[in-house]
């Protein structure tokens, strides 16, 4: 069986909650729970939810800008959360990340060339002679012109801002890039342009994706399968095409009924949740969408479903299926 470029397995993350000034907080903030997905090769993952469900937390979980509080995360067989800094050093610059804010995520005192120079120049790749060169044909193949190297990032514009933060991520050559809502910040006409980039990149160096958004128009898209999350927990994963077409998690077809279309024969009946979505640092027991799913059965208080494969490798969470 071919291994996975990259694997997660039962990640958790918890988040402290500050107390008082004289009394200590017991209670955590339950962000990730029990995630595993897998990306392989040349491929993207999507991964859709709520605000607040986890889809960025477990994204800097993978880059290890977060610590898991739990579980294993494995890049080409190795485990990267028992690495030391050095170690990890080493192994990074085939994993980077494509930030939501492409202004707060540049260095406001650094010219575009020296942002694009820096990783390579660190990273040992080339010297300061080569790393001018291999910069000004990056700025070139996302979109950017020559004279712009010696600009500032409060010069641009925000797609051309988010146009300098691919480049630097594909500066060093990865094998993986997490899309963490890369376009969300854009307007809709530049939205396009970005993303019809990100995949002629994809297929000119054979890049595998974690595309995270809100936009499931988008992710359905740019995307091979798509996991579904809802408050930290993996409700619903599998191809795009099976996940949009055939859903089977209530939270999932709530999802999709919310998406605007222009399709009239095929338009769905919008489906309205009721209530708010419980608390990260209070989820309740059982299932973990049961206190807002229209179709809970009494075991779904009690009882959380694990994922189960369904027909064509789509896995669910949900007592309706188990």
């Amino acid at each position: 069986m071919k291994d996975h470029l990259l694997e997660v397995k039962e990640v958790k993350k918890y988040f402290p909650i500050k107390g008082s000034f004289l009394k200590r907080s017991n209670k955590f903030v339950h962000a990730v729970e029990n995630v595993s997905l897998y990306v392989d090769e040349n491929e993207t993952l999507g991964i859709v939810g709520e605000s607040g469900c986890g889809k960025s937390t477990l994204g800097r979980m993978i880059m290890n800008i977060l610590e898991p509080t739990d579980g294993e995360i494995i890049f080409e067989g190795v485990l990267l959360n028992s690495l030391s800094q050095k170690q990890l050093r080493n192994i990074r610059k085939n994993f980077q990340m494509i930030f939501q804010d492409p202004y707060a995520s540049l260095n406001p005192k650094m010219r575009v060339i020296d942002i694009l120079k820096e990783p390579l120049i660190v990273n040992n790749i080339c010297n300061n002679e080569q790393a001018y060169k291999v910069s000004k044909e990056l700025l070139l193949k996302v979109g950017l012109r020559e004279t712009d190297m010696h600009k500032y990032p409060h010069q641009f514009s925000g797609g051309q801002r988010q146009r300098i933060g691919i480049a630097r991520a594909i500066a060093l050559s990865p094998k993986l890039i997490i899309a963490d809502e890369a376009v969300s910040a854009l307007d809709v006409s530049i939205q396009s342009q970005i993303i019809n980039l990100l995949l002629e990149l994809k297929e000119e160096y054979k890049l595998s994706y974690i595309f995270i958004s809100h936009d499931l128009s988008v992710v359905k898209h740019v995307s091979d399968r798509v996991a579904v999350l809802y408050l930290g927990n993996l409700v619903e994963i599998g191809d795009k095409s099976i996940i949009f077409n055939e859903p089977l998690h209530p939270y999932t077809k709530a999802l999709l009924s919310a998406t605007p279309t222009l399709d009239r024969k095929n338009k769905k009946e919008r489906i309205i949740l009721k209530g708010e979505v419980p608390s990260p640092s209070d989820p309740p027991s059982g299932c973990p969408f049961h206190t807002r799913c229209p179709l809970a059965m009494e075991v779904c208080k009690k009882d959380k479903p694990k994922l189960k494969e369904q027909s064509g490798g789509q896995l669910v969470a949900c007592h309706l299926y188990t």
